[in-house]
Protein backbone atom coordinates (compact mmCIF):
# COMPACT_ATOMS: atom_id res chain seq x y z
CA UNK A 1 0.00 0.00 0.00
CA UNK A 2 1.63 3.50 -1.21
CA UNK A 3 1.43 6.28 1.26
CA UNK A 4 -1.32 8.09 -0.86
CA UNK A 5 -3.24 4.81 -0.86
CA UNK A 6 -3.07 5.13 3.28
CA UNK A 7 -4.00 8.53 3.46
CA UNK A 8 -6.88 8.22 1.37
CA UNK A 9 -8.23 5.59 3.67
CA UNK A 10 -7.13 6.45 7.44
CA UNK A 11 -10.13 9.41 7.47
CA UNK A 12 -12.21 6.34 6.94
CA UNK A 13 -10.81 4.12 9.54
CA UNK A 14 -10.58 6.65 11.80
CA UNK A 15 -13.99 7.65 11.34
CA UNK A 16 -15.24 3.57 11.79
CA UNK A 17 -12.70 3.72 14.95
CA UNK A 18 -14.60 6.80 17.00
CA UNK A 19 -17.82 5.09 15.37
CA UNK A 20 -16.95 2.16 17.63
CA UNK A 21 -15.43 3.91 20.74
CA UNK A 22 -19.29 5.59 20.85
CA UNK A 23 -21.09 2.43 21.02
CA UNK A 24 -18.78 1.06 23.41
CA UNK A 25 -19.46 3.80 25.73
CA UNK A 26 -22.82 3.41 24.92
CA UNK A 27 -23.09 0.39 25.87
CA UNK A 28 -20.98 1.11 28.95
CA UNK A 29 -23.57 3.09 29.88
CA UNK A 30 -26.48 0.74 29.34
CA UNK A 31 -24.79 -1.60 31.70
CA UNK A 32 -23.94 0.79 34.44
CA UNK A 33 -27.87 1.87 33.46
CA UNK A 34 -29.14 -1.60 33.98
CA UNK A 35 -26.87 -2.88 37.16
CA UNK A 36 -27.38 0.48 39.25
CA UNK A 37 -29.75 3.09 37.93
CA UNK A 38 -32.74 0.68 36.78
CA UNK A 39 -33.05 -1.22 40.10
CA UNK A 40 -32.78 2.13 42.27
CA UNK A 41 -35.83 3.03 40.23
CA UNK A 42 -37.37 0.32 40.11
CA UNK A 43 -37.40 -0.01 43.74
CA UNK A 44 -38.86 3.73 43.91
CA UNK A 45 -41.81 2.82 41.93
CA UNK A 46 -42.38 -0.26 44.04
CA UNK A 47 -42.34 1.35 47.28
CA UNK A 48 -44.79 4.26 46.39
CA UNK A 49 -47.22 1.99 44.93
CA UNK A 50 -46.99 -0.03 48.51
CA UNK A 51 -47.55 3.95 50.01
CA UNK A 52 -50.62 4.43 48.09
CA UNK A 53 -51.64 1.21 49.47
CA UNK A 54 -51.03 1.85 52.91
CA UNK A 55 -52.52 4.96 52.67
CA UNK A 56 -56.12 3.34 51.83
CA UNK A 57 -56.63 2.46 55.38
CA UNK A 58 -55.46 5.64 57.45
CA UNK A 59 -53.45 3.85 60.23
CA UNK A 60 -50.85 4.72 62.69
CA UNK A 61 -49.29 1.34 62.01
CA UNK A 62 -49.83 1.75 58.38
CA UNK A 63 -48.29 5.12 58.17
CA UNK A 64 -45.49 3.68 60.45
CA UNK A 65 -44.96 1.05 57.94
CA UNK A 66 -45.11 3.93 54.81
CA UNK A 67 -42.38 5.88 56.71
CA UNK A 68 -39.80 3.09 57.39
CA UNK A 69 -40.49 2.16 53.50
CA UNK A 70 -40.50 5.57 52.52
CA UNK A 71 -36.95 6.13 54.54
CA UNK A 72 -35.23 3.45 53.20
CA UNK A 73 -36.35 4.01 49.70
CA UNK A 74 -35.13 7.59 49.66
CA UNK A 75 -31.65 6.62 51.25
CA UNK A 76 -30.99 5.75 47.73
CA UNK A 77 -33.57 7.77 45.66
CA UNK A 78 -33.43 11.50 47.75
CA UNK A 79 -34.24 13.04 44.30
CA UNK A 80 -37.22 11.27 43.99
CA UNK A 81 -39.99 13.91 43.74
CA UNK A 82 -43.17 11.35 44.52
CA UNK A 83 -41.12 9.47 47.03
CA UNK A 84 -40.46 13.10 49.09
CA UNK A 85 -43.90 14.08 49.20
CA UNK A 86 -45.70 10.96 49.80
CA UNK A 87 -43.20 10.30 53.08
CA UNK A 88 -43.87 13.82 54.23
CA UNK A 89 -47.83 13.16 54.04
CA UNK A 90 -47.24 9.75 55.70
CA UNK A 91 -45.31 11.61 58.40
CA UNK A 92 -48.07 14.66 58.73
CA UNK A 93 -50.46 11.62 59.11
CA UNK A 94 -48.44 9.32 61.45
CA UNK A 95 -48.10 12.71 64.03
CA UNK A 96 -51.72 13.93 63.18
CA UNK A 97 -53.18 10.54 64.36
CA UNK A 98 -51.23 10.09 67.58
CA UNK A 99 -52.70 13.37 68.52
CA UNK A 100 -55.82 12.03 67.37
CA UNK A 101 -55.73 8.83 69.17
CA UNK A 102 -53.85 10.56 72.14
CA UNK A 103 -51.50 7.97 71.96
CA UNK A 104 -49.21 8.04 75.06
CA UNK A 105 -45.88 10.37 73.88
CA UNK A 106 -48.22 12.48 71.06
CA UNK A 107 -46.68 15.35 71.11
CA UNK A 108 -43.07 13.59 70.69
CA UNK A 109 -44.42 11.96 67.98
CA UNK A 110 -46.01 15.08 66.14
CA UNK A 111 -42.48 16.85 67.15
CA UNK A 112 -40.30 14.78 65.70
CA UNK A 113 -42.45 13.43 62.50
CA UNK A 114 -43.46 17.08 61.75
CA UNK A 115 -40.00 18.18 61.38
CA UNK A 116 -38.76 15.08 59.18
CA UNK A 117 -42.04 15.88 56.81
CA UNK A 118 -41.44 19.39 57.01
CA UNK A 119 -37.55 18.37 55.22
CA UNK A 120 -38.86 15.59 52.74
CA UNK A 121 -41.92 18.07 51.94
CA UNK A 122 -39.15 21.21 51.29
CA UNK A 123 -37.31 18.55 49.07
CA UNK A 124 -39.74 17.89 47.17
CA UNK A 125 -40.34 21.85 46.59
CA UNK A 126 -36.92 22.28 45.54
CA UNK A 127 -37.74 19.39 42.83
CA UNK A 128 -40.87 20.39 41.40
CA UNK A 129 -41.55 24.47 42.55
CA UNK A 130 -44.88 24.45 40.13
CA UNK A 131 -46.67 21.99 42.19
CA UNK A 132 -49.10 22.08 45.17
CA UNK A 133 -47.57 18.60 46.73
CA UNK A 134 -44.60 20.18 48.56
CA UNK A 135 -46.26 23.32 49.96
CA UNK A 136 -49.21 21.65 51.26
CA UNK A 137 -47.11 18.89 53.43
CA UNK A 138 -44.55 20.98 54.32
CA UNK A 139 -47.57 22.97 55.92
CA UNK A 140 -49.34 20.31 56.63
CA UNK A 141 -45.99 18.85 58.82
CA UNK A 142 -45.31 22.04 60.30
CA UNK A 143 -49.05 22.28 61.63
CA UNK A 144 -48.25 19.05 63.41
CA UNK A 145 -44.88 19.97 64.43
CA UNK A 146 -46.89 22.83 66.62
CA UNK A 147 -49.15 20.29 68.28
CA UNK A 148 -46.28 18.90 69.42
CA UNK A 149 -44.12 21.92 70.72
CA UNK A 150 -47.01 24.30 71.21
CA UNK A 151 -47.97 27.11 68.89
CA UNK A 152 -46.31 29.66 70.73
CA UNK A 153 -42.74 28.04 70.05
CA UNK A 154 -43.60 27.12 66.01
CA UNK A 155 -43.95 30.95 65.84
CA UNK A 156 -40.89 31.91 68.13
CA UNK A 157 -38.94 29.43 65.35
CA UNK A 158 -40.36 31.44 62.27
CA UNK A 159 -43.14 29.00 61.05
CA UNK A 160 -45.89 31.10 61.00
CA UNK A 161 -44.83 32.86 57.94
CA UNK A 162 -43.41 29.49 56.02
CA UNK A 163 -47.13 27.64 57.22
CA UNK A 164 -49.38 30.83 55.30
CA UNK A 165 -47.24 30.74 52.01
CA UNK A 166 -47.23 27.44 51.89
CA UNK A 167 -50.92 26.93 52.20
CA UNK A 168 -51.04 30.25 50.09
CA UNK A 169 -49.08 28.49 47.14
CA UNK A 170 -51.33 25.77 46.61
CA UNK A 171 -54.06 27.68 46.53
CA UNK A 172 -52.50 29.65 43.85
CA UNK A 173 -51.34 27.03 42.08
CA UNK A 174 -54.74 24.79 42.42
CA UNK A 175 -56.80 25.51 45.29
CA UNK A 176 -59.03 21.66 44.53
CA UNK A 177 -55.86 20.03 45.01
CA UNK A 178 -56.33 17.55 48.13
CA UNK A 179 -60.42 18.29 48.60
CA UNK A 180 -59.87 21.82 48.34
CA UNK A 181 -57.18 21.24 51.74
CA UNK A 182 -55.44 24.68 50.80
CA UNK A 183 -58.96 26.85 51.40
CA UNK A 184 -59.73 25.21 54.63
CA UNK A 185 -56.36 24.83 56.29
CA UNK A 186 -56.18 28.94 55.47
CA UNK A 187 -59.32 29.27 56.99
CA UNK A 188 -57.78 27.13 60.53
CA UNK A 189 -54.89 29.16 60.39
CA UNK A 190 -56.31 32.44 60.50
CA UNK A 191 -58.40 31.21 63.35
CA UNK A 192 -56.23 29.29 65.56
CA UNK A 193 -53.09 31.93 65.65
CA UNK A 194 -52.99 33.68 69.31
CA UNK A 195 -54.14 37.28 69.49
CA UNK A 196 -53.01 39.79 68.01
CA UNK A 197 -51.71 37.43 64.72
CA UNK A 198 -55.39 36.02 65.02
CA UNK A 199 -57.97 37.20 62.21
CA UNK A 200 -61.12 35.78 62.70
CA UNK A 201 -62.70 38.11 59.43
CA UNK A 202 -59.95 36.60 56.88
CA UNK A 203 -60.82 32.97 58.36
CA UNK A 204 -64.95 33.35 57.95
CA UNK A 205 -64.11 34.18 54.59
CA UNK A 206 -61.95 31.35 53.44
CA UNK A 207 -64.38 29.36 55.60
CA UNK A 208 -67.24 30.42 53.45
CA UNK A 209 -65.39 29.75 50.05
CA UNK A 210 -64.57 26.06 51.28
CA UNK A 211 -68.65 25.71 52.32
CA UNK A 212 -68.61 26.20 48.95
CA UNK A 213 -67.14 23.59 47.76
CA UNK A 214 -68.25 19.51 47.08
CA UNK A 215 -65.79 18.99 50.00
CA UNK A 216 -67.45 20.92 52.87
CA UNK A 217 -67.98 17.58 55.17
CA UNK A 218 -66.94 15.14 53.26
CA UNK A 219 -65.00 12.71 53.81
CA UNK A 220 -63.88 14.76 57.03
CA UNK A 221 -66.29 16.63 59.46
CA UNK A 222 -63.12 18.78 60.16
CA UNK A 223 -64.95 21.62 58.45
CA UNK A 224 -68.32 22.28 59.76
CA UNK A 225 -66.78 21.50 63.23
CA UNK A 226 -63.90 24.42 62.42
CA UNK A 227 -66.74 26.74 61.35
CA UNK A 228 -69.29 26.02 64.01
CA UNK A 229 -66.72 27.19 66.75
CA UNK A 230 -65.61 30.35 65.00
CA UNK A 231 -69.48 30.91 65.21
CA UNK A 232 -69.93 30.36 68.44
CA UNK A 233 -67.02 32.43 68.87
CA UNK A 234 -68.13 35.40 66.80
CA UNK A 235 -71.64 35.02 68.98
CA UNK A 236 -74.37 36.66 68.07
CA UNK A 237 -77.86 34.95 67.38
CA UNK A 238 -77.80 34.30 63.37
CA UNK A 239 -74.12 32.77 64.44
CA UNK A 240 -75.18 30.30 67.03
CA UNK A 241 -78.20 29.41 65.08
CA UNK A 242 -75.90 27.94 61.94
CA UNK A 243 -73.52 26.71 64.74
CA UNK A 244 -76.40 24.56 65.94
CA UNK A 245 -77.28 23.39 62.50
CA UNK A 246 -73.91 22.82 61.14
CA UNK A 247 -73.25 20.47 64.44
CA UNK A 248 -76.64 18.26 64.08
CA UNK A 249 -75.66 17.25 61.09
CA UNK A 250 -72.22 16.05 62.42
CA UNK A 251 -71.74 12.45 62.60
CA UNK A 252 -68.54 11.45 64.09
CA UNK A 253 -67.29 8.43 63.63
CA UNK A 254 -64.01 8.90 66.53
CA UNK A 255 -63.84 9.76 70.06
CA UNK A 256 -62.13 12.63 69.16
CA UNK A 257 -64.36 14.11 66.91
CA UNK A 258 -67.26 12.84 69.44
CA UNK A 259 -65.65 14.64 72.67
CA UNK A 260 -65.26 17.89 69.98
CA UNK A 261 -68.69 18.12 69.09
CA UNK A 262 -70.27 17.29 72.79
CA UNK A 263 -67.76 20.13 74.20
CA UNK A 264 -69.29 22.72 71.74
CA UNK A 265 -72.32 21.33 72.15
CA UNK A 266 -72.26 22.25 75.60
CA UNK A 267 -71.39 25.97 75.01
CA UNK A 268 -73.93 26.35 72.33
CA UNK A 269 -76.64 25.03 75.54
CA UNK A 270 -75.10 27.56 77.88
CA UNK A 271 -76.00 30.38 75.55
CA UNK A 272 -78.63 32.60 75.95
CA UNK A 273 -79.81 35.73 73.76
CA UNK A 274 -78.52 37.53 77.03
CA UNK A 275 -75.67 35.94 77.16
CA UNK A 276 -74.34 36.86 73.91
CA UNK A 277 -70.57 35.47 73.66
Amino acid sequence: MNLNHFLRLYPLSKLLAERAAEKNIIFIFTIVFILTILPRLVDAQNTIERMMALDDEKTLQNYKTSIEIGRKALASNPNDFELNWRYAKACRWYGGLAKLYDRNGWEDACAAYGREGMESARKAIDLKPDQPHGYYYYGLNAGVYADGVSVFTAIAEGLKDKIQSSFEKVYQIDKTYENAGSILCLARFWQVLPWPLTDRKKSLGYYREYQKTAFFGTPYPDGPIYLAELLIDLGGNPNITEAKMLLSKVNPDRKYYKDWVDKLMARLDAFTPNNNY
